[in-house]
């Protein structure tokens, strides 16, 4: 599945370090799905918060977030995503390749996905912090080395959830500010888009996992 959206892969160019919500800067609300921002003090790039609620359930949104496979069907420029390793059910490795517009050379990263689920509150959180060193470079990529996502996804009411994504990367090289602006609202906004209707698929309607209870 994808990234991680899936740690998405989803939505590169953006980095920062700890936020406080205060610091968010909300630059797009559309069709229920907000995108924040927050730029790191010192730097041109970006840190990116999306937050939305689903008519879904915890079980449905993670396996669509664990089916790295998946991921160019609804991550935003997603050229390739794919599973390096499977760990667990709720660990896995993926690798992912970001098309950029020419003349920019595309972005790639692996991403280590690991689930958690606390039993009081069913809360679900996902990590993603990247593992460059885990697959070899490709010639004419530029590797991610520094990129963390994560998914906090809190059940509201039957088939109701709220997701919080945000991601820190950077993505190395020099990116001009147009490029960057791109990936911090459209990227979002389309990626999220595409995430409702990767839940509807067939594929997903009975889907169980065995480390996350509705």
């Amino acid at each position: 599945m994808k990234h991680s959206i899936t740690g998405f892969t989803l939505l590169l160019f953006l980095s920062v370090q700890a936020i406080a919500q205060k610091d968010w800067e909300l630059k797009l609300d559309k069709q229920n799905v907000k995108v924040y921002t927050k730029t790191q003090e010192g730097s041109n790039l970006k840190a990116i918060k999306v937050s939305c609620e689903l008519n879904t359930t915890l079980t449905k949104l993670t396996a669509v977030v664990f089916d790295v496979n998946a991921g160019t069907e609804w991550v935003y420029s997603t050229k390739l995503c794919s599973l390096v390793r499977q760990v667990s059910p709720s660990e896995l490795y993926y690798y992912s390749e970001v098309s950029l517009p020419w003349p920019f050379s595309n972005r790639d990263f692996v991403a280590h996905l690991v689930a958690k689920q606390d039993p009081a509150t069913k809360v679900v959180t996902i990590t993603g912090p990247v593992a460059p060193d885990l697959v070899p470079e490709k010639k004419g990529i530029v590797r991610v080395s520094k990129s963390y996502g994560r998914w906090i996804i809190t059940p509201k009411a039957k088939d109701l959830v709220h997701l919080e994504y945000m991601l820190e990367t950077d993505p190395g090289g020099s990116i001009p500010a147009w490029l960057v602006n791109m990936f911090v609202t459209k990227g979002p906004y389309e990626t999220f888009k595409k995430l409702k209707e990767q839940l509807n698929k067939p594929k997903y309607a009975s889907v169980k996992l065995p480390f996350v209870t509705d």
